[in-house]
Parts: C-alpha cells; structure tokens; sequence
C-alpha cells in the first residue's frame, strides 16, 4: 500500500502531482473537486513564501503555515479515499495522481505436518506422545497442536477420527484412554489459515 508521505517537501510533491494528475485525467477522478485542492495547495505555497521572506515573523508564519499544511494534508487525504473509491474497477489509474493502488493482504498459509510422532511412555490408559515441530519451508507457523485418536472395531476396521486434547507443545500426556483394543494417534498443527496435513500415525494397544 502507498503511504503517505511524512516530509514536508514530500507532501508538496505529491499534492504538484495529484493537481496535475486529476487536471489531466478528470474523467478517471469524478468525484474530486480539483479547484479545492488546488485552492488549498496555493495558500500553503502563498504562505510558505510568506514565512521565508518575513524571517522577523518566522514563529507567527510558521505556525500558520503548519495550520494550512494540516489543513492541505485533510484534503489531499479525503481526496486519495475518494479518488481509490472511484478507480476501484482499475486501481491502477491511481499512479496518474502520485498515489498507488492498496496491496492485498497476504494470506496466511496452515502449517506444515508435524513429523516423527511417537510414544514414550505407555500403562493403563495412560500413554505420552511426542512430535517434531513443522519444516519451516513450505508453510505458516504454527498456533497450537490437536491430537485425534481412532479406534478399531469389532471387523478389525477403524472408526472416525477424533479430537482427544489440543496443546501448545510438541508432547502430551493422555489419560483415561481406552485399554485392551488398539487404537491409533496422529497430529495435526493449526494456526488461522487451517489446519496441517496430519503426521504420522502412531498404533497402539493399551494395558
């Protein structure tokens, strides 16, 4: 996104070229009133002159001075807002005035899978799980961690996932899990954009 300038002889150039830009191009820009900002822009020029000749009067000018910039930095503002208003079908008309068109937001990328997920400790319906954090490559960084589990049933086949627990670390201690039946585990990061592919799986069965 184009940011508006803070120095002064900045801002005077890009009011010279928005002037000149909205003169040339009016049709692009309807709904700026050209002779308003030009009106603007001359009195801040007719009082800048008038502070660096009246070097006596330097403090008295420059705080009028300061009150037309404001004044010229509102307008030139409120025209900008209009002016991006106006050319929202080609933005790119922006540049004709000095300005540029608003940069899309980046959007944020889910994480990438987590890796090497194994146990380190297993008893009755009691087991602990540790994983590798993401790659860095490849995706965003990572809010928290959920842990889903699915059981085998009677056919030997495995029901839905489900959420266990979520956390903020690469480990966790899971209780009160089911015992005598296998059961698998697998681990998914999440952060706004989503959540990852899951990591690897891990097959257990449960004192």
């Amino acid at each position: 996104m184009a940011s508006f300038p803070k120095r002064e002889n900045d801002i005077i150039a890009l009011a010279d070229q928005m002037v000149a830009g909205f003169t040339a191009h009016a049709a692009d820009f309807p709904s700026v009133t050209v002779a308003d900002l030009t009106t603007a822009l001359t009195a801040y020029k007719t009082q800048r002159q008038t502070q660096e000749a009246a070097e006596g009067q330097s403090q008295i000018a420059t705080v009028t001075k300061e009150e037309k910039l404001d004044a010229l930095i509102t307008m030139m503002k409120s025209d900008l807002k209009i002016s991006e208003v106006d050319t929202v079908s080609d933005p790119e008309k922006l540049y004709e005035i000095g300005w540029g068109p608003r940069n899309q937001p980046t959007p944020i990328l889910p994480p990438g899978s987590p890796t090497e997920l194994h146990p380190t400790a297993e008893g009755q319906g009691i087991i602990a799980l540790v994983w590798n954090r993401p790659a860095t490559n490849g995706g965003g960084p990572v809010r928290n961690y959920i842990v889903e589990r699915h059981d085998q049933q009677q056919g030997g086949t495995f029901g839905p996932w489900n959420l266990v627990q979520t956390t903020y670390n690469t480990e966790i201690n899971l209780v009160d899990q089911p015992d005598n039946v296998r059961v698998e585990y697998r681990v998914k990061a999440v952060n706004p954009g989503g959540e990852s592919m899951p990591s690897n799986t891990v097959s257990v069965v449960l004192p």
